[in-house]
């Protein structure tokens, strides 16, 4: 009997273990919680806007192993092969790759847009991209009936997502595909496209020349570096008929280049004046200033590009806009219009117009301003300490105004300004550069460094070092105005830098797309300039010179 019970107290056992391992529908896969939970899971598996910004700030979309401005057509097919169709869209060619849910912009031999609607990117709705990041604009088509979120990155990339809309306005429908262009960058990379690292680094040097006529020196500059602009000294003019030869010897080295050269001289007025004996010379920016007469201004800065068209210069690194406001600054001065930043702001602006309206391209400097320096620069590294509303206040107003007026090209000083960078001087900062220049002023134009042999640099660092450091922060061209030999060693150095790592090619494709969109907006041509008459332009001179006596 009792042998009976042990038997049946078993089988029990065993028929309730059996329904609690079989008999339970949530057992197999665990409970309802742990389903919904593992369904979430795998809803999130995909990729979240997070990662798709990160990549696109790298140029780059997840899933497509090329980049935006850096990759080539050749380097595509290598890796994928040829697309399943191919058309023009726009000035674009496109490669669709449907198998892979990806179509490729191609601007000249250059990757400028990918487009991706690879569902592992696409599966989140607006308010999930809404909760990451708001769109600096949203547009909606209504006969495509989409809506696109439209975010501006870094370098000008445009990262695009589109969604189709949805019947209920409230439903939130995923996103139908993204797309990473190059953006306002897209047509000047595939203006350089075609251009070697060795001519895409020369176009950013700006380099100083010796002699009165071409040599072999100057030769090799032009045709072994490629550099992008060349500036002249006094010790460079005897006469006006020598400048014009020896501009015009320059332009026909440099023929076969497809860039033109930017030729440039400091032409002021006043006491900094590179003028030949025939050319009259304008009065100094103090004493136009005293006058405050904008009409005048404007007269000025079209007498100064006058008189760069009679000599075949293209460039005046005029005018200046540092505010006068530290009489005790020894480089400055009178150079200045005014110790009254509206002043220097309304005449510099009017300068940098008349300039403009000779088809001469104007620069204007010395930002964010060298007017309360009592060291000169040529010869040490000034100090400013002022915090940044103060500078607000008085050095960046001409500044901020000529930007808002359409200034195309600004150089900047060396000067070590600690509330904004305590390491670098201006003119190799980041945060002077790139975040105030740039960020904060809305700057879009060429950056150009004050002459990068100067003292303030040389007994700091070695120039070429100097000069990565500038790339690095965001600055376009390099001047070294005055010693020729340095070109090679800084053309070396940037190489270098590319081929390591330390600088992107994409850094200089920045750089000189800006430099090639400016000599296409002024026209700079190699065309050779006739023998100069500077009659009509001295008495215009005169005119000036009789209104400030």
């Amino acid at each position: 009997m009792r042998k009976r019970m042990g038997i049946i107290f078993g089988i029990i056992i065993l028929a309730f273990s059996a329904f609690l391992i079989f008999g339970n529908p949530e057992s197999e896969n665990g409970t309802q919680e742990e389903k919904d939970t593992s369904e979430n899971e795998n809803e999130e598996s995909g990729v979240r806007p997070v990662e798709i910004f990160s990549r696109a700030e790298e140029g780059e979309v997840p899933g497509v192993p090329f980049t935006v401005g850096e990759t080539n057509r050749e380097e595509v097919r290598e890796k994928w092969g040829e697309p399943e169709e191919t058309s023009e869209e726009k000035g674009e060619t496109v490669l669709d790759y449907s198998s892979r849910n990806v179509e490729i912009g191609l601007s000249g031999d250059m990757v400028t847009m990918l487009k991706s609607d690879r569902k592992e990117e696409t599966s989140f709705g607006i308010d999930e991209l809404n909760s990451h990041k708001k769109p600096d604009r949203t547009e909606e088509k209504e006969i495509e009936e989409d809506r696109t979120l439209v975010y501006t990155l870094s370098e000008g990339r445009v990262l695009e997502f589109v969604f189709l809309r949805a019947d209920d306005e409230a439903e939130d429908t995923e996103v139908d595909y993204v797309t990473l262009s190059a953006g306002t960058l897209g047509a000047d990379d595939a203006k350089i496209s075609n251009m070697s690292l060795d001519e895409k680094i020369g176009q950013m040097i700006f380099g100083g020349v010796s002699g009165t006529e071409m040599n072999e020196e100057t030769q090799e500059v032009i045709e072994k570096y490629h550099v992008g602009g060349l500036i002249l000294f006094g010790n460079n003019i005897t006469s006006a008929p020598q400048t014009v030869d020896f501009l015009n010897e320059m332009k026909q080295v440099n023929e076969n280049n497809p860039y033109p050269l930017l030729l440039g001289v400091d032409e002021e007025g006043g006491r900094v004046s590179r003028m030949p004996p025939e050319v009259t010379k304008l009065p100094p920016g103090g004493e136009i200033g005293e006058l405050d007469d904008p009409d005048l201004a404007f007269k000025t800065g079209e007498i100064l590009g006058a008189q760069m068209n009679e000599l075949g210069f293209n460039l005046d690194f005029a005018p200046v806009l540092d505010v006068n406001s530290n009489p005790d600054n020894p480089v400055i001065g009178d150079r200045s219009f005014s110790s009254d930043p509206e002043t220097v702001s309304e005449l510099g602006i009017q300068v940098m117009k008349g300039i403009e309206e000779q088809e001469v391209i104007p620069v204007i400097k010395h930002f964010p301003g060298h007017g309360d320096t009592s060291v000169d620069s040529h010869l040490n590294l000034p100090k400013v300490t002022k915090s940044y509303e103060e500078l607000k206040q008085m050095e960046l107003v001409p500044f901020k105004q000529a930007i808002k007026a359409g200034a195309d090209v600004t150089m900047t000083s060396h000067i070590l300004l600690p509330a904004f960078d305590e390491q670098y001087p201006a003119s190799m900062s980041e945060a002077v550069i790139t975040d105030v220049l740039r960020d904060d002023l809305g700057f879009e134009g060429v950056v150009i460094t004050d002459d990068l042999t100067m003292g303030a640099i040389t007994n700091e660092y070695s120039v070429e070092d100097a000069a990565v450091e500038t790339v690095k922060a965001g600055g376009d061209l390099l001047l070294m105005a005055h010693d020729s030999n340095l070109i090679s060693t800084v053309f070396n150095e940037l190489k270098t830098a590319v081929e390591n790592g330390e600088l992107s090619e994409a850094r200089i494709n920045e750089s000189v797309a800006r430099i090639a969109d400016l000599k296409e907006k002024y026209q700079i041509t190699g065309e050779q300039t006739p023998s100069p008459d500077f009659q009509p332009v001295n008495r215009k001179v005169e005119e000036v010179l009789e209104r400030v006596s």
